[in-house]
């Protein structure tokens, strides 16, 4: 939890004076503050010589934390603002928008799980493409792993007359940015907040963000997760938490990659991260290749809005030949389409 020194900047009445009477009652953090009996904080408060104003930085403390915390919504608020604002974004593959019904939608995060080299990077590129050339909003790119390619990106983009001027125009309204642990993500992240949040009360919608990407999300967080302790896990949730906040409050398209792990002596793989995450992505597809050709298989293992959940259908790369890009690059393209029931209900 954050220090108690952190809100001074919201409000000045938490100064060091108030600051040196709550430490004086052990409370250093705001997760102190919320555990302390706050009507016993208040009668130590009444035998300073500055009551009124400690009292007043109690009151001020519980005001900003309230702030934090997301107002009640009945369902027909809920429902309205899904119709209103939470749209779906094209993947840029029309195989993958039937499979979630649309696309990426805002307003969620979408998890795209699977080993290395089973296209997880492809899909975000696409999208990145599609958002940007289709929808014109604008992508923010975070790249783990220096995978990020605006080539690749120039590849998915449609050509034209004017081919040269369309991918310059796209590309400008990718903005990539590097990230290799996960305090440089939050940090990252929290500008990111801010900068939206001005962009809203300046009321600016010219190319609005649209699309979030995080490749990957588990190299950043994989490295604080050993160990006994409890801390990794807490910073994996709360990253989970920001970026869900961000896509609800500003309806934006989440989406970041997972890689896999293996689940015992059966040989099957997993996603990584374990059970704490597994509950955070609003929907989890998972990309696996098979070695004995070119194709690939995405399963959904968990979609909000879907009463079956069992999808599967089959991605061919193709080499160079009629269907290959201006590039010269292989096209990804769907060939064939699957559908099973789990008989989840």
């Amino acid at each position: 939890m954050a220090p108690l020194k952190h809100l001074e900047m919201e409000n000045s009445i938490i100064d060091e004076c108030f600051r040196d009477f709550c430490a004086s009652h052990g409370i250093l953090t705001v997760e102190d503050f919320l555990l302390h009996d706050l009507y016993e904080l208040a009668a130590f408060a009444e035998r300073e010589a500055n009551a009124d104003r400690l009292k007043e930085g109690i009151t001020v403390m519980l005001s900003l934390i309230e702030l934090q915390c997301r107002p009640w919504l009945n369902g027909m608020e809920l429902l309205e603002d899904l119709q209103r604002n939470k749209h779906t974004l094209s993947s840029g593959d029309n195989g993958m928008n039937s499979l979630l019904q649309g696309g990426y939608g805002e307003g969620q995060l979408t998890e795209l799980v699977g080993p290395s080299s089973s296209g997880k990077t492809q899909f975000c590129m696409r999208a990145a493409a599609s958002v940007a050339e289709k929808q014109e909003g604008s992508v923010f790119y975070i790249d783990t792993g220096n995978s990020f390619s605006a080539r690749r990106i120039a590849q998915f983009i449609c050509g034209g007359s004017d081919a040269a001027a369309l991918r310059k125009r796209v590309l400008s309204r990718i903005s990539c940015h590097t990230v290799y642990d996960i305090y440089t993500m939050f940090d990252t992240l929290q500008g990111l907040e801010v900068a939206l949040r001005s962009q809203v009360q300046m009321n600016v919608n010219e190319y609005r963000l649209r699309l979030l990407v995080v490749d990957s999300i588990s190299s950043t967080i994989t490295p604080i997760l050993g160990g006994s302790g409890s801390q990794g896990r807490a910073l994996m949730v709360a990253l989970g938490y920001m970026l869900k906040k961000l896509a609800h409050e500003h309806n934006i398209a989440v989406l970041v990659t997972n890689h896999t792990v293996g689940a015992g002596e059966s040989g099957k793989t997993k996603p990584a991260l374990g059970e704490t995450w597994k509950s955070i992505p609003h929907v989890r597809l998972m990309l696996s290749r098979d070695n004995r050709n070119s194709n690939c298989t995405i399963s959904i293992l968990k979609h909000t809005s879907m009463f079956l959940c069992v999808f599967v259908f089959f991605i061919a790369f193709w080499p160079n030949s009629e269907d290959h890009n201006s590039l010269g690059q292989s096209t990804m393209s769907i060939t064939n389409f699957l559908w099973s029931s789990a008989g989840f209900t």
